[in-house]
């Protein structure tokens, strides 16, 4: 049995499930658990938890009490990861009374993980709010965490940075640049997922915090590998089982949410549907070419 049919036998019926994608409406907490008892396993982990500052979909905790609980799904997760995966973990800031206005999460989280921090990547855009009395947030935080510091899947050439300055510098007589493009720094500017009248993006959901495609788009395809399992136990909108579908990866997802569980159900249809009718139409031109 394939490793994401033992998931699914492990986890019972799912809400939504394709060929690619098991979708959960459940506590990320209690189908983890479950994973861990039956030991089976994910080879990376994409996912964007609840920032503790009040959105609809979370119940606000103090913070020991959220870093306590987001520590001990972190936990469950490193349990559930394959020994050479890996772990992406996008998180953002809070308030600390008498201590910080905007405290990065990761500066509370990172040392109750598991996981080895291979390293930190800023998440740089150019949307968001504009501040009169301090300067204007336009970054967040992605830990990238590895089971194993000798062995792990970082596909350099798949996100390389095609823009580059000087494309064909020599020295020597020789090629200085690589011509798949530069190597990627540590600070990716990707746009976020915009909302209000004529500015708001075509990818644009309902969900109130949603991951944009570009960034998991990045994220899939320079730290997992084909036919491999992604998970995101806070689904959401459901962004990364989009772009796992469409980068040929495998996708657990929960969310405890059922009003985003359909949401999620409607865009992997619509992406399904978009899928049958390219190929339904690449079909009848080649019948009308023959």
């Amino acid at each position: 049995m394939h490793d994401f049919e033992q998931i699914i036998a492990t986890l019972g019926e799912p809400f939504y499930r394709n060929e690619w994608t098991a979708l959960y409406n459940m506590d990320c907490r209690q189908g983890l658990e479950a994973m861990r008892v039956k030991q089976v396993f994910v080879h990376s982990t994409i996912t964007s938890p609840p920032y503790n500052i009040g959105k609809e979909y979370e119940k606000p905790l103090s913070t020991e009490e959220y870093i306590h609980w987001l520590s001990g799904v972190c936990s469950l997760i490193y349990d559930v990861t394959h020994p050479s995966g890996s772990y992406l973990l996008n998180l953002g800031y809070l308030p600390l009374e008498q201590t910080g206005r905007a405290v990065p999460i990761p500066y509370l989280l990172w040392d109750k993980i598991k996981f080895y921090l291979q390293q930190e990547i800023v998440w740089n855009y150019g949307a968001g709010v504009a501040c009169k009395n301090y300067l204007s947030p336009r970054n967040e935080k992605i830990l990238w965490y590895v089971k194993n510091a000798e062995s792990y899947t970082f596909n350099l050439d798949a996100i390389r940075d095609p823009d580059v300055k000087y494309p064909n510098s020599k020295k020597n007589g020789r090629l200085r640049t690589n011509t798949l493009g530069k190597n990627p720094s540590d600070v990716w500017q990707i746009a976020k997922v915009t909302t209000g009248a004529n500015r708001s993006s075509t990818e644009r959901t309902p969900h109130p915090a949603q991951f944009p495609e570009d960034l998991v788009v990045r994220a899939v395809a320079g730290f997992t590998n084909a036919g491999e399992i992604i998970l995101d136990p806070f689904l959401g909108s459901g962004t990364t089982a989009i772009v796992a579908m469409k980068h040929k990866r495998y996708s657990i997802g929960f969310e405890i949410n059922e009003e985003y569980c359909h949401l999620i159900k409607k865009r992997v249809q619509q992406y399904e549907q978009e899928c049958f009718s390219t190929t339904q139409a690449l079909f009848e031109a080649s019948e009308n070419y023959s």
